[in-house]
């Protein structure tokens, strides 16, 4: 056997995209994993043996939901410290930058980065410049419409197809003047997709964008699937909730017909847990009626970094 490498002895080994559920050892050589074998096999005395019996070993996960433009943006956090060490190898920022400020989330963070960093870009061609968290009535990136270019996003995403995976848009009446440039933005984040064929990240929350039905475009109504709706259990107005008739005594209220017909269809629905955007009464309807998220991001951002 060489030696030199390092074993994981012991350790719950879980791979779903090979079907792997078991106890057993790994045994590592250089940069690549050389196998797995039943526990208890003799090593030897250059390899180091490490004990991690009691603890689940996986390949590097993936955060579909960060905000990694650290320095450039308010939310911005360090994708090594918070991402890598914490086991997720790459990490997905979501809007933090826009057609005009990618090159440098690509120059200064993704390429310094040990953590694979992928990105939704912003509708907005600042994307996150000067905005931080919505719903605390200080503005956002969708104030001015003419920072609302589909075409700009296009031109960057053809550049960029190694890096930007989709658009988002953060429909939030505070960010958008108040509501009156919502609609907008999420016309030209759907226009866009279609014309690049990547998927919609879509931030919706305290939005004057119903849900679904009517003449307006609604989130998730207008979705397509593959795009992701995130922040899926948040409790603020716009809610998945059906709030439109008050709840039984003692009962639960039902998620929003809208919401489900999305889900049907395939829009993804993403935790995107985040500083406020996660609610137990709304997670427990959830659990009631069956309806798990697809995907558990985190929302990591210089306001949740700590937990």
């Amino acid at each position: 056997m060489a030696s030199g490498r390092i074993i994981l002895r012991g350790g719950r080994v879980i791979d779903p995209a090979l079907g792997i559920d078991r106890i057993c050892d790994v045994i590592i050589s250089g940069n690549c994993i050389e196998g797995l074998v039943d526990c208890g096999g003799q090593y030897d005395e250059a390899d180091q043996v490490r004990d991690v019996s009691g603890c689940l070993v996986v390949p590097g996960l993936i955060d579909l939901h960060i905000h990694g433009y650290q320095h450039a943006t308010p939310l911005g956090i360090d994708v090594d410290k918070y991402c890598l060490h914490r086991g997720v190898t790459t990490a997905v920022d979501a809007g933090s930058a826009g057609a005009t400020t990618f090159p440098g989330l690509r120059m200064f963070i993704a390429e310094k980065s040990r953590t694979r960093l992928l990105a939704y870009l912003n509708i907005a061609a600042h994307g996150l410049a000067s905005a931080g968290c919505s719903g605390y009535g200080l503005g956002g990136e969708l104030d001015s419409a003419n920072q609302i270019s589909g075409e700009m996003a296009a031109r960057c995403i053809e550049d960029n197809r190694d890096m930007i995976i989709g658009i988002k848009v953060r429909l939030s009446a505070d960010g958008s003047n108040n509501g009156e440039n919502e609609q907008l933005a999420l016309r030209r984040a759907l226009d866009c997709s279609k014309k690049v064929q990547l998927p919609v990240m879509a931030h919706h929350s305290m939005s004057t964008v119903p849900l679904g039905g009517g003449d307006l475009l609604s989130c998730p109504g207008s979705l397509q699937p593959g795009d992701v709706y995130t922040h899926l259990y948040h409790a603020y107005e716009t809610t998945v909730i059906d709030t439109s008739e008050p709840k039984p005594v003692g009962g639960y209220g039902k998620f929003n017909e809208a919401v489900m017909d999305a889900r049907a269809r395939g829009v993804v629905m993403d935790i995107g847990h985040g500083q406020g955007s996660f609610s137990w009464t709304v997670a427990e309807i959830a659990a009631k009626e069956g309806v798990w998220p697809d995907v558990i991001s985190t929302d990591l951002h210089s306001g949740s970094m700590e937990g």
